[in-house]
């Protein structure tokens, strides 16, 4: 059982989301023992056991899901394909007892991406550090690289290189912030163009800038290219301009989106008479 905490505390620290599966009830006969776990990673791979046989690969293939949905479960089976009883999952085989399945999700909220480490994606990076996201932090600058505390992981790389070489996850939250519209403009349509989907990609802007993006961008991808995740200008209308300011309207804009949250007023929408592309 330590082997298996200690393979939790090493991929909590690797950023890779699991699924702690353990059982808590048993009635009859079957091949699991109260208290038996076993850890399953987004990959599929596997570590202890909760019995084997199809109960086993059942459990691992519904770990699998509920790491995309980052929710938790309790769930009961019957181990006798030769019955039904409700709210309980049949599974087929001939022990005929019943087991109870717990799933811990084990994970962050979600993953944030910032590219570039300057003022404020230090600002931001210090607001989101006890929110528990995972926080990755991209910069080819060797000054900022080096004074970088406040990220999980952070990675010394041109912006867009990264996004090639190591890509971003589905429905993560994306923050850019490069020291040059041009990184900018690489940043997201790299993302565009490798067709990722993140929940989120705010980029800091003025509307001056948003539109000689979107000009671009339309050029490259064409009118009907879905920017909906997009929100530039970026953070929600707080007011104030320091990067501290900056980083707590970019935080709330964050968890507003996390949340699914309705009613805030975000800078894009604010300035949607001039730039609406959603």
């Amino acid at each position: 059982m330590q082997n298996l905490y200690q393979k939790i505390a090493q991929y909590q620290a690797k950023g890779i989301d699991m699924v702690l599966v353990t059982a808590t009830e048993k009635e009859g006969e079957g091949p699991v023992e109260v208290g038996k776990k076993m850890l399953v990673c987004e990959s599929g791979e596997f570590f202890g056991t909760v019995g084997g046989g199809a109960l086993e690969h059942y459990a691992i293939e519904k770990a699998k899901k509920l790491i995309k949905s980052r929710t938790h479960l309790t769930e009961k089976y019957l181990l006798d394909k030769g019955k039904v009883i409700d709210q309980t999952v049949t599974l087929p085989m001939v022990c005929g007892g019943k087991v109870t399945l717990y799933y811990e999700f084990i994970g962050y909220k979600n993953y944030v991406y910032i590219f570039g480490g300057g003022h404020v994606g230090q600002a931001l990076a210090r607001v989101l550090k006890p929110l528990q996201f995972h926080l990755t932090m991209i910069d080819e600058r060797d000054h900022i690289v080096e004074k970088f505390e406040d990220a999980d992981v952070t990675y010394h790389e041109k912006f867009a290189d990264f996004i090639k070489e190591k890509g971003i996850k589905d429905n993560s939250l994306v923050v850019v912030c490069t020291p040059s519209h041009t990184h900018d403009y690489h940043v997201i349509n790299t993302i565009l163009a490798m067709k990722f989907k993140p929940k989120y990609v705010g980029m800091m802007c003025s509307l001056e800038k948003l539109k000689d993006y979107l000009q671009a961008t339309y050029a490259t991808f064409g009118k009907e290219i879905d920017l909906s995740f997009f929100y530039s200008p970026i953070g929600l209308d707080l007011g104030g301009g320091s990067p501290e300011e900056i980083a707590i309207s970019i935080a709330s804009e964050l968890l507003v989106i996390e949340h699914e949250k309705q009613g805030h007023l975000h800078m894009r929408d604010k300035n949607h008479d001039d730039t609406h592309y959603w």
